[in-house]
């Protein structure tokens, strides 16, 4: 049995350990709501980016490019497979890291010749310590995510496709759909699969005119999809990984009330003992005394 003085302190303890997670739990809500607001402000600009792929496709079907499948709808065969892994910088966030790295070890098992790209310090230390290769040169935060780091990203990632260095380009992140609904996407995003952009509209015959080509017009369009499409990508993990936080900090915050709830009757119970104690002192004494008195 905890000593009356050991009970406070762990009193104390748990109390300032529950400061810390409410004000985590404030901080991640905060941040949630930022990066809801940002992303809800781009959203639009990269669903017409989208909408404009779609048009270019239903133009013209036949467009042979480096960044698609074959028109005759054959695969590439597996070449050097990048994989970009996006996990938080740090933990605190429930299984948010580790879900993804899970994905990412399954992926890396289907497709063993490959480079990772890994945005967050959690997924670089965790291939660290599983003496899985990451790229050098390839270090962002995730923390705050920015149009401008995504092209950054994007722009790095298209020019290892292109150079030929990777030949085919998966992305593994966690999407938001709400508050209670988030899960782990493992998609390639390079080359493109033709029917990723059909809508089953099929192929318009008329009215619009690429210049100078239908192919340049959907090359010069898909840098800035990619970089969309990462973008999309940072944000949804960044809004998973502030949900998870404030669920973690949440579930620590009731523990913590219930050990503090548990420590509370402790400490009152051995309290009560002790004031019964001293009271049985008290009367034996007086008794004590009274009847040395009479005597």
């Amino acid at each position: 049995m905890l000593s009356e003085f050991e009970l406070r302190s762990r009193i104390a303890s748990i109390g300032e350990t529950q400061k810390i997670t409410g004000a985590m739990y404030l901080i991640a809500s905060n941040e949630l709501r930022r990066a809801k607001d940002a992303f809800d402000e781009t959203r639009p600009y990269f669903e017409l980016l989208r909408a404009q792929m779609k048009r270019i496709f239903r133009c013209v079907g036949n467009i042979e490019s480096r960044f698609l499948y074959p028109a005759d709808g054959s695969h590439i065969p597996d070449g050097t497979n990048g994989i970009l892994v996006i996990t938080a910088d740090k933990g605190l966030a429930g299984s948010y890291n580790m879900n993804v790295l899970r994905e990412a070890e399954r992926v890396v098992r289907e497709h063993p010749n490959f480079r990772i790209y890994a945005v967050g310090s959690f997924g670089r230390k965790y291939f660290a310590a599983k003496k899985i290769k990451v790229e050098d040169g390839f270090e962002f935060s995730a923390q705050s995510p920015t149009l401008h780091r995504a092209r950054k990203i994007a722009y790095f990632l298209l020019d290892k496709f292109e150079s030929g260095e990777i030949d085919k380009l998966f992305v593994i992140y966690t999407h938001f759909h709400n508050d209670a609904v988030m899960d782990v996407r493992s998609e390639r995003i390079l080359p493109f699969h033709r029917g990723e952009f059909d809508d089953g509209s099929g192929v318009m015959t008329e009215r619009f005119s690429f210049y100078p080509s239908p192919k340049t017009a959907l090359e010069a369009t898909v840098p800035s999809y990619v970089c969309g499409y990462i973008y999309s990508a940072l944000s949804d993990s960044y809004l998973s990984e502030q949900r998870s936080r404030m669920a973690a900090m949440e579930s620590a915050d009731k523990s913590a009330r219930d050990m503090l709830d548990e420590l509370d009757f402790e400490y009152n119970r051995l309290r009560q003992s002790e004031i019964t104690r001293e009271i049985t002192e008290i009367s034996a004494a007086a008794k004590f005394q009274r009847e040395h008195k009479n005597a």
